[in-house]
């Protein structure tokens, strides 16, 4: 079953709720996929618009047999069940979800791309991706070996 790696960020209310409740959604509540592995928690400065609370951010690994495109619609609705609002580019959020990672696969559609464009740019990213290269299973599927290159991770 293909592998794919989501961001999880949350700066509004109960934000260690949101994450742990869409990690919820991805491995129970949506059909096809399944949590195989979740980087710790960690506490980070706004990125963008600067005058709002810190994020709890995380990256969790699952398995899905959902197709890139349909995953992204799962994302979208487990966000909305948390009360997501899109107001403002990059401001504050209860819950956000970023399809990082497909595998091998690249898209560069209007409502998605892959890898994700800034992936690299984004230490609340990078850290717990790396934490989460080196776990199994995604330390032990050679799918990822290009992201463990990147980010030094050997």
């Amino acid at each position: 079953m293909p592998q794919a790696i989501i961001a999880l960020g949350s700066n509004l209310g109960d934000r260690a709720g949101f994450i742990a409740g869409a990690l919820q959604s991805l491995d129970a509540g949506a059909p096809a996929t399944r949590v195989l592995a979740v980087s710790s928690v960690i506490e980070t400065a706004p990125v963008g618009v600067l005058k709002q609370p810190k994020f709890l951010n995380a990256v969790a690994g699952i398995e899905t047999t959902l197709k890139p495109e349909n995953l992204l619609k799962k994302l979208f609705e487990i966000e909305n069940a948390a009360g997501r609002v899109r107001t403002i580019r990059n401001g504050p959020r209860t819950l956000d979800l970023d399809l990082l990672f497909y595998e091998n696969e690249t898209r560069a559609l209007p409502e998605l791309t892959l890898p994700h464009p800034r992936w690299h740019e984004r230490d609340f990213v990078k850290i717990p991706l790396a934490q989460l290269l080196e776990k199994s299973p995604f330390a032990q599927n050679p799918a990822w070996d290009f992201l463990r290159q990147k980010l030094g991770i050997f």
